[in-house]
């Protein structure tokens, strides 16, 4: 097999599981909020209810496709396709698994192995906020407009400590290839004992950029409807919603891989390569992905809704001083 057709196989590979995981985790979600909630959750479609989530997609396809007379037709449909692409791209620098090995042939588990994969990530997640800005303009509704603003602010403002929280990890650790990073957290040497405060930092930068509670500001039904995604329906509501979810996958495996190790597990990192290694390197790395997800379903059912004044306190007034504070403090500790 030549490494062109591996590459497309693994592409094609990681964009099934993106969508598969993004589906199955809307299930994930309907469940334990119905236990937390003394429930039953989905249970009609299939046993425990486990064909939902198609259920649920064949309903989005077949439901009326309605545009607004009063709206801008070309980015009303632009804006969904814009968050829903923005949303897959951003896997394409994450390591999944370490290299296959096969006789002298050596295949990489990552669709991009770029020098700069953490910029691109972050210049890849920027674009997405245009998805929704644009979605809530075509609208030509207030209530639209008024949720499209509120996601651009919330997103910029938290991307800020974000990314400055990475400024610290980088220092540490002197590469913007994900790979690299991933490489020198072998055994249980991870970037969270070092970095506990960017961690910290950093996940909650990831729920606010996510849109989802406690942080879902912009799509606030006591206040604004339905927020940036109010006038759609059908799948272009579809992509939005699911988009939300590839967004939860993602931000997990990027927490995984920058902080805890990615696949690196103490018996995994010090065995030889091969398909065992890689195999039990991929089921370590979305073992990790797992438990963020459902501490995102967990929070997001937990935590109440905060007011925008909070929201943007918290991003501007404590989050980007601790992210400054953090950088100071690594800087001091490398030099002395």
């Amino acid at each position: 097999m030549s490494d062109l057709i591996f590459k497309i196989i693994f592409i094609a590979s990681v964009f099934g599981i993106s969508l598969f995981i993004a589906m199955y985790t809307t299930y994930a979600e309907r469940k334990l909020a119905a236990f937390l909630q003394d429930r039953l959750g989905p249970n009609r479609a299939g046993p425990f209810g486990i064909l939902q989530p198609l259920a649920d997609g064949i309903k989005l396809f077949f439901k009326e496709e309605f545009i607004p007379k009063v709206s801008d037709k070309f980015l009303f449909i632009l804006g969904p396709a814009l968050f829903m692409c923005t949303a897959l791209m951003t896997s394409a620098v994450i390591p999944f698994a370490p290299d296959l090995k096969i006789g002298d042939r050596i295949f990489e588990m990552q669709a991009a192995d770029l020098n700069v994969g953490i910029l691109y990530i972050f210049g890849v997640v920027s674009l997405g906020v245009y998805g929704i800005l644009i979605g809530g303009w075509a609208s030509n509704n207030k209530f639209s407009l008024l949720g499209a603003i509120r996601a651009a602010s919330q997103n910029i403002s938290y991307e800020l400590a974000m990314g400055l929280s990475i400024v610290s990890l980088i220092m540490v650790s002197s590469s913007l290839s994900l790979r690299d990073m991933v490489e020198q957290q072998a055994g249980l040497n991870w970037n969270v004992i070092y970095q506990p405060l960017g961690f910290l930092i950093f996940i909650i930068c990831a729920f606010a950029e996510t849109n989802r509670a406690p942080f879902d500001l912009p799509e606030c039904e006591t206040e604004l409807v339905g927020g940036f995604h109010t006038e759609f329906s059908s799948m272009k509501l579809g992509f939005y919603l699911f988009a939300e979810y590839i967004h939860v996958f993602i931000s997990s495996a990027v927490i995984s891989t920058l902080y805890f190790g990615g696949y690196q597990f103490p018996f995994v990192s010090s065995m030889e390569p091969g398909i065992l290694k890689t195999v039990l390197g991929a089921a370590v790395m979305f073992g990790k992905i797992t438990f963020f997800i459902f501490l995102f379903i967990w929070i997001r059912w937990t935590l109440p809704r905060f007011r925008y004044d909070q929201l943007m306190n918290l991003g501007w007034k404590v989050l980007i001083p601790l992210a400054v504070l953090n950088i100071l403090l690594t800087a001091l500790f490398i030099l002395f």
